[in-house]
């Protein structure tokens, strides 16, 4: 028996989920110690968890290696993800936000501006799969908002090899440097950097928990994204008749990694029954059996009394990815509140939004859909705002300041202001006064 069959009152009690306080530890000694020795560290903790002994003028690959892996991968596969970052890139394009300007009172404009960040670093899980699409999920709308160096971690395989088609998904984003580490220590040379590598300001993207355990710990001293990783997904279904459908969308979640977590939510007794069958089914017969049988011990079907318990069971599991499925998923789909990415219909399984809808893949897990959102373009600027004041402006909003000011005990904040009042107003110059006290 794989998957657990409960009612919501169980689910409420069982949902909460979040990084072992064991796990941290690990990736804390890891972070510190990649702090502390640079390189040696890295290069040690390659050789343990990956097997593969580097010397740091091995962890580069050049842009010749990136590029002759463009040319040499299958036709097919080049046109499949150069269509694919094309529909990202327009996304994202639509995403950008643009400066504004308003006056609040005459004589008074504020807006705001966007800029890109300095550097963005772009961690790009491996092992037993590779992920040229996280490539372009992430470095595209890094090189959208303008950034202007990207760095991409991603481990290495045999022989200190990186995949053909992840470098060659980083040649067509456009990556400025690719190194081969991963695990807690790649995230850990991209926050403090080491004698090879330059730190960034930013790091983004998915990975297994000691991943983003790392990305936790870093995140007091470089900016991060959200945990992105291990991979969710919650189906919702009323109707029966693609129980076949629903099962390989779950499988197809679940076999990302020992710790991802498939669940359905359904009101059907019989519904809930028999893809638990056809899930157990196929994963006893699936070429990723280690890691099925593993993650689905995490997975869950959840029977709910109607679809109004459905909902609230939706929102409190915040998913990565939710699933919509059958004739009611508009009328669900109005009381979500939390959730990632939301595929409506029985035709939009969750592996369009991973590949080539155009949507991004990098998502909040962990129940943090109900504070973070996907990845986009807007996680690789910063903001600044602005004020212009003129003569006319410091009679208009000079007086509320100056009262503010004193009521604070700031008193040189409110001469600031005063002295600049008094001078427009004995030269005879200035708008409406505020009245000050």
């Amino acid at each position: 028996m794989f998957m657990r069959i409960m009612k919501f009152d169980e689910f409420r009690v069982s949902r909460g989920r979040g990084i072992p306080e064991s796990v941290v530890a690990s990736a804390g000694t890891i972070v510190n110690e990649v702090r502390l020795r640079g390189d040696d560290a890295l290069l040690e903790f390659t050789d343990k968890f990956d097997g593969v002994r580097l010397g740091a003028a091995d962890l580069r690959v050049g842009q010749k290696e990136l590029k002759g892996a463009y040319e040499s991968i299958p036709s097919r596969l080049r046109i499949a993800l150069e269509q694919s970052a094309e529909r990202i890139r327009s996304f994202q394009e639509l995403q950008l936000p643009e400066a504004l300007a308003m006056e609040t009172a005459p004589g008074v404009t504020v807006g705001v501006a966007f800029d890109p960040l300095e550097s963005a670093g772009i961690y790009v899980p491996g092992g037993k799969a590779e992920y040229p699409s996280t490539v372009l999920m992430t470095a595209i709308p890094a090189k959208v908002a303008g950034i202007r160096r990207i760095v991409i971690f991603t481990p290495p395989g045999k022989g200190g090899k990186i995949p053909e088609a992840i470098m060659a998904a980083a040649y067509l984003a456009g990556a400025d440097e690719v190194y081969r580490a991963g695990g807690a220590q790649a995230i850990a040379a991209m926050a403090y950097g080491t004698k090879t590598v330059r730190r960034v300001e930013k790091i983004v993207g998915p990975g297994n928990i000691y991943v983003q355990a790392a990305k936790m710990l870093v995140s007091r001293d470089v900016a991060v994204d959200m945990p992105a990783g291990p991979s969710e997904v919650l189906i919702y279904a009323e109707e029966r008749g693609r129980e076949e459908w629903i099962a390989a969308d779950m499988l197809a979640q679940a076999e990302h990694d020992p710790e991802a977590r498939a669940m359905l939510i359904t009101p059907d007794n019989d519904l809930a029954s028999e893809v638990e069958g056809i899930v157990e089914d196929r994963a006893s017969r699936a070429p990723r059996r280690e890691i099925l049988e593993k993650s689905l011990l995490e997975s869950m079907i959840v029977v709910v009394k109607n679809r109004e318990e459905g909902i609230e069971a939706i929102n409190e599991a915040a998913p990565e990815h939710l699933q919509l499925m059958g004739r009611c998923c508009d009328d669900v789909l109005k009381g979500v509140r939390n959730a990632g990415a939301v595929f409506l219909g029985d035709y939009s399984t969750v592996a369009l939004g991973d590949y080539s809808a155009g949507t991004n893949h990098v998502l909040p897990t962990m129940g943090w859909a109900r504070r973070a959102s996907p990845l986009s373009v807007r996680d690789f600027l910063r903001s600044r705002e602005f004020v212009r004041c003129s003569k006319e402006g410091i009679g208009a909003i000079g007086g509320d300041a100056v009262v503010i000011g004193k009521a604070e005990g700031l008193l040189n904040h409110a001469r600031s202001v005063e002295l600049r009042m008094m001078e427009v107003e004995a030269k005879g110059e200035g708008g409406k006064k505020n009245e000050r006290k």
